[in-house]
């Protein structure tokens, strides 16, 4: 075997195993992209599955009963909030602050003396609670705008006027024309004033770091207090009622005498309140007064029961079949009434004509017998005529308006 029969066998076999060794390389990347692609498959499958048992804790963690859990109170009803299932009642003073640095040595004296009155006469534990608000102008802002347009529509119509008294200045003095054009220039200067007095303020709404500070008196009662009672909940929930108000009263008489005014928060207010402690930057763009005008309370309304309804119908389907039957059997009494009050009348005619006839006859010897005679033919004559008139318009009565029966 010669050298160039080695060579070109040797090239052969390295072209096959070159050949053979691409198919491996390609068939190991597909494997590796197949195996990746699986790999990225599951991963997604498991991403959500897991988010979905995200979702699904997240629906099992909130739910009403978590959320009342957390909010530490049942509901607010009376003017307290009532917590701890009924165990504990609370009713909340709202204060208003005195200028204690603008005032003199002998304020200062007073309203100190005052508040160590305050604290001496306390007999049950209380707690002083500060919010601080952002100040929301946007009422202000509303008033504003309502009194700076009666204003303007003032100034339209002064303005009016005043154009229709140059038209007739024959009719006017100098004077009166001056008095309109003074009370113009005036309304003017107020309807600009206010126009830079709603620019400012909004201005100033735009500032977020307007904060008001309110404080509040907060003071509880407990039913154990009572002992061993058979009271039940309205009972209990007067007598919270009751205890609270008392001491609520002997707060706030005890707190004027050191310069500090104070109110009972009503129902509203402690919802507010509440809605402020825990919505504090969410009530700063949705405000409690706009929640209520919203009717957000109205979460859901439902449609009346079907029974209901059918039986609201039913029952006004029975009022007027009843009212129809009512007027007919008042129509036909009416008509039986009718023909009674006839018939006798007819009868009553009779009844006449032959009384008559008895008295012509007994009269018989006095006016003469011809006479007596004649009277009592002409008596018959106009008997007839009636009886047969009122058989004709019995007849018209009877037989009007009505078409004959289908055999």
């Amino acid at each position: 075997m010669t050298n160039e029969q080695l060579i070109k066998i040797l090239v052969i076999v390295l072209g096959v195993l070159f050949f053979v060794l691409i198919v491996l390389l390609c068939s190991y990347i597909y494997l590796r992209v197949k195996n990746s692609k699986k790999e990225e498959k599951v991963k997604v499958r498991a991403g959500s599955s897991k988010k979905a048992q995200g979702e699904q804790m997240i629906a099992r963690a909130y739910t009403k009963e978590s959320i009342f859990n957390f909010m530490e109170f049942d509901k607010v009803e009376d003017n307290m909030i009532v917590q701890k299932n009924g165990s504990k009642f609370l009713m909340v003073l709202e204060c208003q602050g005195v200028n204690y640095d603008l005032m003199s040595e002998i304020e200062k004296t007073s309203v100190e003396e005052g508040f160590q009155e305050f604290l001496n006469t306390l007999r049950n534990p209380i707690q002083i609670y500060t919010q601080t608000r952002s100040v929301n102008l946007e009422s202000s802002l509303e008033n504003y705008r309502e009194r700076l347009k009666k204003v303007e529509d003032k100034l339209n119509k002064l303005k009016m006027e005043y154009e229709n008294m140059r038209k007739a200045a024959d009719q006017y003095t100098q004077d009166q024309l001056d008095a309109v054009f003074f009370e113009i220039t005036k309304q003017t200067n107020l309807y600009e004033y206010g126009k830079d007095i709603i620019f400012n303020t909004e201005k100033m709404s735009l500032n977020k770091n307007v904060l008001n500070k309110q404080y509040y008196i907060v003071i509880p009662y407990y039913p154990a207090e009572l002992g061993n009672h058979n009271f039940d909940n309205d009972e209990v929930k007067n007598i919270a009622f009751t205890e609270l108000y008392t001491k609520a009263q002997s707060i706030t008489r005890t707190l004027s005498a050191c310069g500090v005014n104070s109110r009972i928060l009503g129902s509203t207010q402690l919802v507010e309140l509440l809605y402020m402690s825990y919505n504090r930057d969410d009530a700063e763009v949705y405000g409690m007064d706009k929640i209520l005008k919203s009717n957000y309370e109205e979460l859901y309304s439902t449609a009346p029961d079907l029974f209901d309804r059918k039986i609201k119908q039913l029952q006004k389907e029975i009022e007027e079949k009843a009212f129809n039957k009512a007027n007919d059997i008042v129509d036909k009494v009416y008509s039986k009434k009718q023909l009674e009050y006839e018939e006798k009348e007819e009868s009553l005619e009779d009844l006449v004509a032959q009384f008559a006839e008895l008295i012509l006859k007994e009269s018989e010897t006095n006016l003469g017998k011809e006479l007596v005679e004649d009277s009592i033919k002409e008596l018959k004559k106009q008997e007839e005529k009636r009886k047969g008139g009122n058989l004709n318009v019995q007849k018209e009565k009877t037989g009007r308006g009505r078409k004959p029966k289908q055999q």
